[in-house]
């Protein structure tokens, strides 16, 4: 978790820079979601009002920002559009136009599961930009039990790869995708499969369950049953690396989750 700096607290010209974007200021509301920010909130202004996110230019995370602000042009009514960067004074701050919906429920019965499906096939219709990305045998070659596994989750796909429900924002009939920091490249169905897991961490979906849901999006159908079970697998090995031998209540639900489901998928 990134550590919090107030809108208040950037320097002058930094708060120039935003203003000539957005015009005069009214009001500055904290947002407290969004932990890899430093700085985050919104912004009610002349303009209207801007969800704006940022952290310093020396921070560990930094390109992030550059993933963020590469990645959103190709993403048109996926994620909220970004309007405006400001870079400068030791700061980087993206200014996204604000969805003014609720975050994603993903419990059973919610009304939000099939706009996240719809949310999910329209993604998987999204061409892959050609700018630099993190291919998802990358992110997971720590994790699996053959190097030859990695083939598996190869692919030409647009993914997001954080399904966390916090990082779906719906708004009416609409869901959108924030947070695209950590956009991949990879086969097709693995924004799926990592739904499947943030499912059954809502603590009301069986693997069974969670699978249906995940049928549903059209890219699904494109995975093997042996890409899956190594997918399972090695969540399970990343969620216990993270969670370590005392994991908070917060990753104890991803830890289980996968666990699950990785049984769940040896046993078919």
């Amino acid at each position: 978790m990134a550590s919090r700096t107030t809108f208040e607290e950037l320097p002058s010209a930094v708060r120039a820079a935003v203003e000539s974007h957005t015009g005069r200021i009214h009001r500055i509301e904290p947002v407290s979601s969004g932990l890899n920010s430093q700085v985050a909130a919104r912004l009610r202004c002349d303009a209207g009002t801007v969800h704006v996110k940022g952290l310093r230019t020396d921070h560990k995370w930094a390109w992030t920002q550059q993933r963020e602000a590469e990645v959103n042009p190709f993403l048109k009514g996926i994620s909220p559009e970004l309007l405006w960067r400001v870079k400068g004074s030791g700061w980087d701050l993206l200014g996204f136009d604000l969805i003014k919906g609720h975050h994603a429920d993903y419990s059973h019965g919610s009304k939000d599961l099939p706009l996240m499906v719809d949310l999910l096939t329209r993604l998987g219709e999204t061409d892959c930009p050609q700018i630099e990305l993190r291919e998802a045998g990358q992110r997971l070659s720590k994790y699996v039990a053959d190097s030859s596994q990695l083939d598996l989750f190869k692919g030409n796909a647009l993914l997001h790869t954080d399904l966390n429900n916090e990082n779906v924002l719906v708004e009416e009939d609409h869901a959108y995708m924030v947070d695209w920091a950590w956009a991949t490249r990879g086969a097709a169905w693995l924004d799926a499969a990592y739904w499947v897991i943030w499912l059954m961490a809502a603590g009301e979906h069986s693997p069974q369950r969670a699978e249906k849901w995940a049928e549903r999006v059209p890219a699904w159908q494109t995975a093997s049953a042996e890409a899956l079970k190594a997918f399972a697998e090695a969540n399970e090995r990343m969620w216990e690396e993270i969670g370590g031998a005392e994991p908070d209540f917060w990753t104890s639900r991803l830890m289980n989750a996968s666990r699950a489901w990785s049984e769940y998928r040896s046993s078919l």
